[in-house]
């Protein structure tokens, strides 16, 4: 019965591809079959769950479940007591635009489209929706069933298990090749054969990739061809930009453009089909082996699946000679069809495209996968060839640290603590900082506290004393005392003086000597009053004149030593140590 329904497949797709002018409007849609159906439908279900805020992925039983629910809904057949899938709208809409996208069909619609044709509904008539649900479901007929409850499954050894997933792989490998030469939309296809034989694609490519994909609105291969163009015929002008994620991916990606680069070429050189289809198999075939030892299984099972496809190809071809020869004894050939001139195709090689997409559709019409687990999760198959299932690759990979990923406030608090700590760090420059002027300056309270540590002891115990007797003369109410008088005229002079000398800095460099030689004559002779231009000092009592005097020049002393030699970050931390 299976055999039956597979048939029956086949022919619904032969009379699609006879009848694609009028069923849709590229030459190169290919076929999606049962086993790439439920991987896009499993892709889509980890979608949807990842946007309803959970994490890209979903188990087996869900996938299974959405599957069945798929696959009724779609034919238009009752559910009876199945479960009712949450958000299926959503996975739906995604399934269909991911196909759209890939420029593929589903048997499903090939069966939707096929009986839209009303001249050929008696075709149609050879499988039902019921039986194409079976077939894609992988279930059999109720009898098969109860036979085969009854019969005890012949024991196979795990030798020929592998070789029998050896084999698997590699058709699987080389279909995607295939499929990726006649339909460069395909996204499945890509993602087998990104990184098989090695190319240092891994998963991170992938994402960059996909992304870049999703960005620009087109397929991966695409993109990635565009950026390789880019680079290769545009120069130092068209040079990618430094944040482009495909930048680190140039070498792995320019080897896996330039060898489709190669397939195409003998695409389109060859007119032959048979000669281009043997040529392109020996290549693939080439590149699947590329480094690897001829006792390998994988290496064994690549030439198997080369040989049989290249007898499969040749078949073909003569089918189709038969079936042009039948069909146009009573045509013209000095009529061509519109709708055949070279659609998107080399005219040479648009007949090897014709007999690559049978070989195709053949593959789409076989049965599907019993083991649903290994077709789905199983990564034990590829990771010995640098792969990763469906599900993985398409699945961003995440930047793990040592630690957990923390809040967002506790790391703008951090950056920010990390901030202040940075700018209250010092600049310590070299013992010539003096030389330096800029405007990171210590304050005045800072310089005079340095220079009252680096004082002898005695020296502090006199002016503590003198700076007490002239507080508490300067705190008591002195108007109408000479001693108060003097200080406030001296205050007063000292803020008239530095005033004046802030308002003549613009003047002739010869008054600004002159008054830099006033300046050091009164830093200089700190035991004598200040002499200030046209002020006149009266004369006041000698031992508390000269202790006021000699305080107030220290003062001046130092207010113009601060004044004039600026000091910058660092120069304390320096003068200190070569005091020592």
């Amino acid at each position: 019965m299976a055999a039956l329904h597979q048939r029956s497949v086949l022919a619904m797709i032969k009379e699609f591809r006879r009848n694609w002018h009028t069923l849709c409007d590229s030459e190169r849609i290919t076929v999606c079959g049962a086993d790439a159906m439920l991987l896009a439908l499993q892709l889509c279900t980890a979608e949807n769950s990842r946007q309803h805020g959970g994490e890209f992925t979903v188990s087996l039983s869900d996938v299974l479940l959405t599957w069945k629910h798929f696959l009724h809904e779609k034919l238009n057949l009752p559910f009876g007591t199945m479960e009712v899938i949450d958000h299926y709208e959503d996975i739906r809409r995604t399934y269909d635009s991911f196909l759209k996208n890939s420029n593929m069909l589903d048997l499903i619609d090939v069966y939707k489209k096929c009986s839209v044709l009303t001249s050929n509904c008696e075709n149609n008539a050879n499988i039902s929706a019921s039986q194409l649900r079976d077939f894609l479901s992988g279930r059999q007929s109720a009898a098969e069933d109860e036979t085969d409850l009854c019969v005890a499954p012949s024991p196979v050894s795990e030798h020929g298990q592998d070789n029998e997933k050896v084999k698997l792989l590699a058709k699987k490998m080389i279909y995607s090749y295939l499929n990726l030469l006649v339909n460069s939309k395909n996204d499945l296809a890509l993602a087998h054969i990104l990184n098989v034989p090695d190319r240092g694609l891994g998963r991170e490519a992938f994402t960059d990739l996909k992304h870049a994909a999703r960005e620009k609105q087109m397929s991966m291969f695409l993109v990635a061809t565009s950026f390789i163009r880019t680079i290769e015929l545009g120069g130092k002008g068209y040079a990618p930009s430094p944040s482009d994620p495909l930048r680190t991916h140039v070498k792995g990606l320019s080897n896996f453009i330039n060898f489709i680069d190669k397939l195409d070429e003998i695409l389109g050189e060859i007119s032959n089909p048979s000669i281009a289809g043997g040529r392109i198999l020996s290549v693939i075939k080439m590149q699947l082996t590329k480094g690897q030892n001829s006792r390998d299984p994988f290496y064994k099972a690549v030439e198997e699946v080369a040989q049989d496809l290249d007898l499969r190809i040749k078949n073909i071809i003569n089918s189709q000679q038969g079936d042009v020869a039948v069909s146009t004894t009573d045509i013209s050939p000095a009529r061509p069809k519109s709708y055949a001139i070279n659609h998107g195709t080399a005219y040479c090689g648009r007949d090897t495209v014709k007999v690559l997409l049978a070989l195709l559709d053949e593959e789409a019409a076989s049965a599907p996968t019993k083991n649903k687990a290994e077709l789905l999760y199983d990564d034990e198959n590829t990771i010995h060839h640098h792969g990763n299932s469906i599900l993985t690759l398409f699945r961003s990979p995440i930047q793990v640290n040592n630690s957990l990923v923390k809040p967002l406030r506790e790391r703008l608090h951090k950056s920010m603590e990390e901030k202040k700590i940075k700018m209250k760090q010092t600049l310590i420059r070299s013992q010539f900082s003096c030389t330096y002027k800029d405007d990171g300056l210590i304050s005045r309270n800072t310089w005079n506290n340095v220079n009252s540590a680096s004082k002898p002891s005695h020296v502090l115990h006199m002016e503590n004393d003198l700076s007490e007797s002239v507080n508490s003369s300067v705190g008591r109410p002195t108007i109408g005392t000479s001693a108060g008088n003097v200080h406030l005229d001296r205050s007063k002079n000292a803020k008239v003086e530095r005033k004046s000398s802030s308002q003549t800095g613009n003047k002739s460099s010869k008054r600004k000597q002159v008054d830099l030689d006033d300046e050091n004559i009164l830093c200089d002779n700190g035991n004598e009053p200040p002499r200030h231009k046209n002020v006149k000092i009266p004369k006041t009592s000698n031992d508390l004149q000269n202790k006021l005097d000699g305080k107030l020049a220290r003062v001046a002393k130092s207010n113009k030593c601060t004044a004039k030699d600026k000091l910058i970050t660092g120069q304390t931390k320096l003068t200190q140590f070569f005091r020592l």
